[in-house]
C-alpha cells in the first residue's frame, strides 16, 4: 500500500514541476504546423511546403543551439508564417473550413468543392489552349443578371463545362465562335451571344471588337469577362467597364474564377 502512495506522490511532484508554458507552446506549435501543412498539401503548393519546413527546421536548430534564443521565438516565427500563408490562401481556407461554402448560384446546389475546382481548372485549361493557338474567345461569368436580350441573341445550350466543349465553341469555323459564351455556375448557359460595344476613343488600337464587347457588357451588368485576343493570344480580364488585367496569368485567372464561384463563405444561402 505504501508503494502506491509513494508512487502517487512521485507522479504528483512530476506534474507540479512541469513547466506548463512549454507544453502549451508545443501543442500550439504542433496544431499550427499541422494546419499549415495540410492546407499547403491540399493546394499542391510543394515549393511553399519545402520553404515552410525549412524555416521551421532552421528556427528549431537555432533555438536548440543558442541559449540566447527564447522558446517563444520559434513559436513567433511559426505564427508569422502561418498568418502569411493564411492570407495567401484565404479562399482555400474558407472552403476547407466550410466544406462546400456558399455559392453565388443558388440554383446550382449540386456544386461541391471538388466539381468547382474541376470547373475552374477546365476553364483555365481551355483559355490557355486558345491563347497558345491564337483562337479568339470571349467568356462572360454571369450571375443570372444579364439583360435578357443578350442571352436571347445567342443560342442557349446548357452544357456541362469542360475544356473540349469550350474550345469547340470557339473553334474558328464553328457557327458560334464570333459571339460571347455565357457561363452560369457549372453550366455553359449560352454561346454566340452579341454584347453591347463600348465606345471609347481612348482605348489602345490593339483593343478589338471582343474587348469592346467585354467592356460594354461589364459596364451594363455586374459580370466579369475573360477575353483571348485572336491576333496576339493575350488574355485580358474585364470588370466594371475597365480592363482589370492584361497578360493575365494562370494564377490571376484562378483568382478571378475563385471570386466568381466563391463569395462570402461565412454567409448563408439566400
Amino acid at each position: 500500500m505504501q508503494f502506491w502512495l509513494d508512487y502517487g506522490t512521485r507522479i504528483k511532484n512530476m506534474f507540479l514541476t512541469i513547466d506548463w508554458s512549454y507544453l502549451v507552446e508545443f501543442i500550439v506549435f504542433v496544431l499550427l504546423f499541422y494546419i499549415v501543412f495540410k492546407l499547403l498539401k491540399e493546394n499542391k503548393a510543394q515549393f511553399i511546403i519545402g520553404l515552410f519546413i525549412t524555416v521551421v527546421v532552421l528556427s528549431g536548430l537555432a533555438f536548440s543551439m543558442s541559449k540566447d534564443v527564447e522558446s517563444e521565438t520559434l513559436l513567433i516565427i511559426v505564427v508569422t508564417a502561418t498568418i502569411f500563408i493564411m492570407l495567401l490562401f484565404s479562399t482555400e481556407i474558407k472552403r476547407s473550413l466550410l466544406g462546400t461554402g456558399t455559392k453565388k448560384h443558388n440554383r446550382n446546389d449540386n456544386l461541391t468543392v471538388h466539381n468547382i475546382e474541376y470547373t475552374i481548372n477546365e476553364i483555365i485549361r481551355a483559355v490557355q489552349y486558345m491563347s497558345k493557338n491564337n483562337i479568339g474567345a470571349l467568356i462572360v461569368l454571369s450571375n443570372e443578371n444579364l439583360p435578357e436580350g443578350i442571352v436571347s441573341s445567342g443560342t442557349v445550350i446548357n452544357a456541362e463545362i469542360n475544356s473540349p466543349m469550350i474550345e469547340a465553341v470557339f473553334y474558328p469555323k464553328a457557327p458560334l465562335h464570333d459571339g460571347a459564351m455565357i457561363i452560369e455556375g457549372d453550366k455553359i448557359h449560352a454561346a454566340g451571344c452579341f454584347l453591347p460595344l463600348i465606345e471609347n476613343e481612348g482605348l489602345p488600337q490593339e483593343v478589338g471588337s471582343r474587348h469592346r464587347a467585354a467592356l460594354g457588357v461589364t459596364k451594363v451588368a455586374a459580370v466579369t469577362a475573360i477575353v483571348v485576343s485572336e491576333e496576339t493570344g493575350i488574355i485580358s480580364i474585364m470588370k466594371n467597364g475597365e480592363i482589370k488585367k492584361r497578360y493575365a496569368s494562370d494564377a490571376e485567372l484562378k483568382n478571378v474564377l475563385s471570386d466568381y464561384y466563391w463569395t462570402d463563405l461565412t454567409a448563408e444561402d439566400e
